[in-house]
């Protein structure tokens, strides 16, 4: 469901949940004298496992606070949580991606978070990202980039070499999936997605901007370039056809060609490494993205894995802010977490759990480190870009299923996108 649609839904939702909205917020029920909190979150039953573990730690440090969990799968996360905020009934602590920032805060359902955790040790650069409009809208969880994972393992079982990741190109990468799919060894030597972080990192590489400003700084030619290569992917059998790779791409890490071992690369958030690694079993590594013949930068940024952000209506507003802050500064809760939400965005926490990560988090640590005087800074998308992300995914698909020109797709996704940002 597109956001602006999702917001339509959930206001009519809120007009027949009267007896919930009249609670004035999720903060009202009462377990004795303590205080009870929700904290909605998205993702994989091993991450709920874990959230479960540190609610339960924060629990035992804060015997007067009793913690919820609202958990939803990523597909269906946002509609949820766009229905509760517009009934009046928000968790008091919520997961947000940057993409979703603008639109909660332009909508004022987010609190201003400034002063109410200690961020002296965190990465700024990091934290900068949750700040909208001088407001700090949100406390970063971890940070991660996004990556390409490859297996050496298959690709040298199709008699291939891993590039040298500080030189190849686009080109190289299509001929190596090329390459491995025609081995003969039963590997597909890509996979395909539509990640709008991928488009954005293109477009650096190209010395444009995905956002400039409220409106889109991508050209219609980049565009053209950048499906271009899923275009060729596709022709040259170096990724799945496309109704293949959107199966794939809707199937997760457990069924990607990389978690099942029935391919070499793909595209994924540096903080997938654990869970691809564990679903195939194998020793898969980082790589950074290739790049256009011509590019001066790698395009590549260091990313909040998401954020927390509490409800501008909670009831419980410290309280909300002391789970929080026990979140990001805690080592007994970085030691539960480790990376499942990014490595610790506070310094002085990630060097006291760092000999506590395995050894899959100790590589992803090892990666951002070397590369992260090649990632530039990141900033929070404007409101609307939750209902770009959904455009672009639609239109790719119509180009890599032949079902528009990419001349025709391009201007279509710049007016609607455009549409969408300007409100």
């Amino acid at each position: 469901m597109q956001p602006r649609k999702m917001w339509t839904v959930a206001l009519l939702a809120a007009t027949v949940m009267t007896s919930v909205a009249a609670c004035g917020g999720s903060g009202d029920k009462a377990a004795g004298d303590k205080v009870e909190l929700r904290f909605s979150y998205w993702g994989s039953d091993s991450r709920q496992k874990l959230t479960e573990q540190v609610i339960k730690k924060f629990e035992e440090k804060n015997p007067t606070i009793n913690v919820e969990g609202d958990f939803s799968d990523f597909n269906s996360y946002y509609e949820k949580l766009a229905t509760k905020v517009a009934a009046n009934d928000a968790p008091d602590v919520m997961s947000i991606e940057i993409r979703g920032l603008g639109e909660y805060a332009g909508r004022g359902a987010l609190a201003d978070m400034a002063g109410k955790v200690i961020t002296t040790d965190f990465d700024q650069q990091a934290l900068a990202a949750g700040n909208i409009d001088g407001k700090q809208y949100a406390i970063p969880s971890g940070v991660n980039a996004f990556s390409m994972l490859v297996n050496k393992a298959t690709i040298e079982k199709a008699k291939q070499k891993v590039p040298d990741d500080k030189s190849w190109t686009w080109d190289d990468w299509i001929n190596l999936a090329k390459q491995i799919s025609a081995s003969g060894v039963g590997l597909t030597g890509a996979e395909y997605n539509y990640n709008p972080a991928w488009l954005q990192i293109f477009a650096a590489q190209r010395g444009e901007k995905l956002y400039d400003g409220k409106k889109l700084g991508v050209s219609p030619d980049t565009l053209k370039a950048w499906w271009a290569i899923d275009q060729q992917l596709i022709q040259t059998k170096g990724s799945p056809d496309a109704a293949k790779s959107s199966e794939l791409i809707a199937g997760g890490v457990e069924q990607s060609p990389l978690g099942t071992n029935t391919g070499a690369t793909g595209m994924w958030w540096s903080n997938q490494l654990g869970g691809l690694s564990k679903a195939s079993g194998q020793e898969l590594t980082l790589l950074r993205m290739p790049k256009t013949k011509e590019a001066t930068t790698s395009g590549m940024f260091l990313q909040p894995s998401m954020f927390y952000t509490v409800a501008a209506k909670s009831e419980h507003p410290a309280e909300a802010a002391k789970f929080i802050d026990f979140m990001t500064n805690d080592p007994d809760a970085a030691s539960i977490l480790l990376s499942d939400r990014g490595l610790p965005i506070n310094a002085k926490v990630l060097a006291a759990v760092k000999d506590k990560l395995p050894a899959v988090d100790q590589k992803t640590l090892a990666f951002i480190d070397e590369v992260r005087s090649e990632l530039s800074p990141i900033a929070a998308p404007p409101k609307g870009a939750l209902q770009v992300d959904d455009i672009l995914k639609r239109v790719t698909e119509e180009v890599v299923f032949a079902k528009t020109t990419p001349d025709a797709a391009a201007q279509k996704f710049l007016t609607e996108a455009n549409a969408a940002l300007a409100g």
